[in-house]
């Protein structure tokens, strides 16, 4: 399943729900399998899987269970038995996530409408009349809560692709951020590691891209553990804000604008009715940036080459290709 990882990418630990690796661990003894996430996804990213209504002693196949009650706090109740799950989900799910916090994961796929994984929309059942899909599964809700900066998503919102871009880019980044925290960074390494991703930021958030510059323009006169953190907090903020049209041809400006000396006019002339055609929704984001590094190979630009925006992710992925 993890064939054909290169070096840099091998040990991307991913959370997922189990049965979209295709394990029958469904209450009815099926599977969700997801051909994505295991056929393409699964070269990049090592899964732990993690199925926490059999996991806590519930058989397969088993009865149906369900969120009754107050959404924001439902109680897990069995459908036919009536039997109430939610002490002993509650204790498995505070276990379970300690393990994990031990795994180093750098993102979670859920299981979309499940009473213990689903993130959006759950069904919640109220009295005799029709549920309500306002809830939040069980586990879910405790995952998000014990680990707010890491990348989460259900499966079936990955078939949005603007939301499957914005989760993948943050895979990878929520793992460049982890791999440069464990590197016991001094102030000037963190003025590197934002130097490179500026133009990333750039692209997501306007807002968390000036308070980060404050932020480490502030690296070398402040208790610098403090400053991570809260650095680690605006980064995966940021990226949670998704990117669009407008923001990206705004980043493209920025870096021709380091073109002034070793581009022609005519040739920046070629870049930029190439970005009003991709703000125009008449070619993908690929087009321009791959001009873009044509233009580099040719007039080498160092702060530009540096920039996690021309590659934040593989380009086998093909995330950029659509329209």
């Amino acid at each position: 399943m993890n064939a054909g990882k290169s070096p840099l990418e091998t040990g991307i630990k991913v959370g997922i729900s189990s049965c979209l690796l295709g394990m029958k661990v469904r209450f009815d003894g099926g599977h969700k399998h997801d051909n994505y996430i295991t056929q393409t996804l699964g070269r990049y990213f090592e899964w732990v899987p993690v199925c926490p209504e059999v996991e806590m002693g519930m058989e397969i196949p088993r009865e149906n269970i369900r969120l009754v009650g107050d959404a924001e706090d439902p109680r897990l109740i069995g459908h036919k038995s009536g039997t109430d799950y939610t002490r002993m989900m509650r204790s498995y799910t505070e276990n379970r996530l300690e393990d994990l916090k031990k795994v180093d994961l750098h993102g979670y796929i859920l299981k979309k409408n499940s009473p213990s994984c689903g993130m959006h929309r759950v069904r919640v059942y109220a009295g005799s009349g029709a549920p309500v899909r306002s809830g939040t599964g069980i586990f879910a809700r405790a995952l998000m809560q014990k680990f707010p900066l890491l990348p989460i998503e259900e499966e079936g919102r990955l078939n949005d692709l603007p939301l499957r871009e914005n989760f993948i880019e943050r895979v990878f980044a929520h793992h460049r951020l982890f791999q440069f925290l464990n590197s016991n960074p001094r102030p000037a390494d963190l003025v590197r590691f934002h130097t490179r991703h500026k133009l990333t930021i750039m692209s997501h958030s306007h807002k968390e891209y000036k308070s980060m510059g404050q932020l480490v323009a502030r690296a070398g006169n402040s208790d610098f553990a403090t400053l991570l953190y809260d650095y680690s907090v605006l980064f995966m903020r940021a990226l949670e804000v998704k990117s669009t049209k407008r923001k990206h041809v705004n980043v493209l400006y920025h870096i021709i604008g380091h073109f002034r000396q070793s581009v022609d006019s005519e040739d920046k002339q070629e870049l930029i009715d190439t970005f009003e055609q991709y703000r125009l929704g008449f070619l993908p984001l690929i087009v321009p940036v791959t001009l873009i590094r044509h233009h580099l190979r040719r007039h080498p630009v160092d702060w530009v080459n540096d920039q996690i925006y021309l590659n934040p992710y593989p380009a086998e992925l093909m995330l950029r290709n659509f329209i």
